[in-house]
């Protein structure tokens, strides 16, 4: 499987719309990918929380409708990162959208994990209670969204549900990403599953971000990884790794506690 991650410059001085436009061209020119990633909030940027209840929008707003036509012209499954989508009864979420290589929305995924400590996102947006998982040809993928990094059993049950695959966006700051480094490592060896962590580039609301994206495999390896720029990360993954590992050394058999 071919797997793209867009790590995408959140810049302030551009629109959301010019945003838009740009990651669909980005995503466009990942013709011949499997699968494609873009990070979390990407449009408005995961710390602009003052741009929060402007920018929301319905869950086939113009982000859904510029995304789905990106995914369809490139032929690709797309992780479209996530939106600030406002429910029709009200309340914010922080969710993801996956389209198929024909442009139909597959699955979306409301965030669990609000990152804020009574602040910010996690008091303006509320949280998503869904495992998602989603079939691809060639693996079965388990979402998740940038703070849930932080909270190992979400992606147990991830893998009780069958993924062999975590996909993770985020909008990460660069002060901690050296936990971002380890964490995704973490996740991977812990879970015997490829992670793909992808972030943003650039500095919005004031908060310099992590960059860094990274793939990697399920013993843990770093197959790559970006820099702190505007990038994106192409990486052929060998999907039969992820039963070879878990058979030549079973750790996932000797849980005792948490089945």
């Amino acid at each position: 499987m071919r797997a793209s991650l867009i790590q995408i410059e959140v810049d302030p001085d551009e629109s959301v719309e010019s945003r838009r436009v740009r990651a669909g061209s980005l995503v466009r020119e990942q013709r011949g990918s499997d699968l494609v990633v873009l990070p979390e909030l990407w449009p408005v940027g995961a710390f602009a929380f003052e741009s929060f209840g402007t920018e929301a929008e319905p869950l086939e707003g113009p982000t859904f409708e510029a995304m789905s036509a990106a995914a369809l012209d490139a032929g690709v499954w797309l992780h479209a990162g996530s939106i600030v989508e406002r429910d029709p009864d009200g309340p914010l979420y922080n969710t993801s959208l996956i389209f198929s290589p024909d442009g139909e929305l597959a699955r979306t995924y409301r965030k669990i994990h609000r990152f804020g400590f009574d602040k910010g996102e996690a008091v303006l947006m509320s949280a998503g209670d869904e495992l998602v998982t989603l079939t691809l040809p060639e693996t079965k993928v388990g979402v998740a969204t940038c703070y849930d990094l932080r909270f190992p059993e979400l992606f147990r049950a991830l893998v009780d549900a069958g993924a062999q695959t975590l996909v993770i966006p985020a909008g990460w700051p660069a002060r901690r990403r050296a936990h971002w480094s380890l964490l995704a490592r973490a996740r991977a060896v812990e879970n015997q599953t490829y992670v793909l962590a992808c972030g943003t580039a650039g500095t919005h609301a004031g908060v310099e971000q992590a960059g860094y994206s990274v793939v990697v495999d399920p013993w843990g390896e770093v197959l790559a990884e970006a820099g702190a720029a505007e990038e994106v990360l192409t990486v052929d993954l060998d999907m039969a790794r992820v039963a070879k590992t878990r058979e030549e050394f079973p750790a996932l058999k000797d849980r005792v506690l948490g089945r």
